[in-house]
């Protein structure tokens, strides 16, 4: 899965928060193109011919100015950022304790794609899931999600949801978070 742009350009020099102006590519969905869907708070994950892999980020060292090492089997998803340096792909599930919680929730059934692995290990359980599950991408629309700056940061303020994800038929994806209009998801105690 290639890394999808964000609806609204962020500060990177102050907040760190987005503000009203569409990121180039993402004009679509403001033109009222695509279904926007939610975006669940997880790890990103891919099952492709009955093997799943995790999503792992070659980032680049800021010393060396060199990508990380990739794990065996690593693939790329798209090439470098060339903003970020951050070079997205999949790694292989392994037989260790870091991949426990995939291997918890693969269920032999599910069909080539993408999913969130989400559950009580995963990110603080923001989700609030009992068990480790795969969520597929895409599955929840939010039919009534708004598409301006102003309407959707009124959308975020009530609704307990990392984010929305809009589809467009031929495959382009744009990603907003609730967290960048500052916004906080409701906290657990």
């Amino acid at each position: 899965m290639k890394k999808i742009i964000s609806l609204f350009k962020r500060d990177y020099e102050g907040t760190r928060n987005v503000y009203d102006e569409v990121v180039p590519g993402a004009e679509w969905v403001i033109a009222g193109e695509g279904v926007a869907t939610r975006k669940w708070d997880g790890t990103c994950c891919l099952i492709r011919g009955g093997k799943m892999y995790k999503r792992y980020d070659r980032k680049l060292d800021k010393k060396s100015g060199k990508h990380k090492d990739a794990p065996d089997g690593w693939e790329a998803a798209q090439g470098p950022d060339e903003n970020t340096g951050h070079w997205p792909g999949w790694s292989p599930i392994g037989d260790g304790p870091e991949d426990k919680y995939f291997r918890e929730a693969i269920d032999p059934d599910l069909d080539d794609g993408t999913y969130e692995l989400c559950g009580p290990r995963i990110n603080g359980n923001p989700e609030d899931c009992a068990d480790h599950i795969l969520i597929a991408h895409g599955l929840l629309h939010y039919l009534d999600a708004p598409r301006s700056f102003n309407e959707l940061r009124d959308w975020f303020t009530f609704r307990d949801v990392e984010g929305l994800v809009w589809h467009h038929p031929d495959g382009r994806m744009v990603k907003i978070k609730k967290r960048d209009f500052g916004l906080r998801r409701n906290v657990r105690c």
